[in-house]
């Protein structure tokens, strides 16, 4: 865990920044994450399935090679925020069928996790997930983790009219779906770009992550997300 590296001659003991942690979410009860690398780690590699699977969705609703399919992703994701988003603005795509096919992968390399189910458990108000993804998609994840039953609300990138985050919109129209005060809330997510909309309403970030990145738009950081959570309540 870390919030604004400090000179090494003025490092605070671990019992200090656990503290001073802590008293950072105290007012928080809405408690918003992040779904792909955020509730399962990286090393999971779900993701690549995704990724095979818009390729081929981008070579066949557009008629391009594979080179082309994923020189465009990769464009799109940097332009717009998600393929999808550059899909629907550029090519006028539908989103539903292209949601339904990427996201029909096997969840055969995710695991239960107790620890982060006892520790989003013990978080003191809401629990909710938001996703780029859609929901159903979301749901399988948190099923597959043994995270059903934990939150009060899943949001796919259709409740925001599938605007995507990094934008601002996107965020507006989830939150106001669930009546989020972001003053009083915070949210953990792996994508550096989708912490900054959330920091500018106020909300409390947390980069979940292997490395640290310093923005001004991220206020901690951690490699542990339910060794995290442990730390503030």
């Amino acid at each position: 865990m870390t919030r604004n590296p400090l000179p090494l001659a003025s490092v605070p003991s671990p019992t200090y920044l656990k503290c001073m942690s802590k008293h950072a979410f105290s007012h928080v009860s809405t408690w918003v994450f992040d779904l792909d690398h955020t509730l399962y780690p990286p090393s999971a590699r779900l993701f690549d399935l995704i990724e095979v699977r818009m390729t081929a969705y981008v070579m066949q609703a557009l008629g391009v090679d594979q080179h082309e399919a994923d020189r465009l992703r990769a464009l799109y994701w940097r332009t717009h925020g998600t393929t999808l988003a550059g899909l629907m603005r550029e090519h006028d795509v539908d989103p539903g069928p292209y949601l339904t096919v990427v996201h029909d992968i096997s969840m055969d390399s995710l695991t239960p996790d107790p620890a982060l189910a006892a520790a989003i458990r013990a978080l003191p108000g809401r629990r909710i997930v938001y996703t780029n993804g859609c929901a159903p998609y979301a749901e399988r994840v948190i099923a597959a983790r043994g995270l059903d039953g934990i939150f009060d609300a899943v949001y796919g990138v259709e409740h925001a009219d599938f605007l995507p985050k990094p934008d601002h919109a996107a965020f507006s129209k989830v939150f106001a779906k669930d009546g989020v005060d972001t003053r009083r809330a915070a949210m953990f997510e792996d994508d550096v770009r989708n912490l900054a909309a959330p920091h500018a309403m106020g909300m409390r970030t947390v980069h979940v992550a292997p490395e640290p990145v310093a923005h001004d738009h991220i206020e901690f950081h951690t490699d542990d997300l339910s060794g995290f959570l442990r730390s503030i309540t």
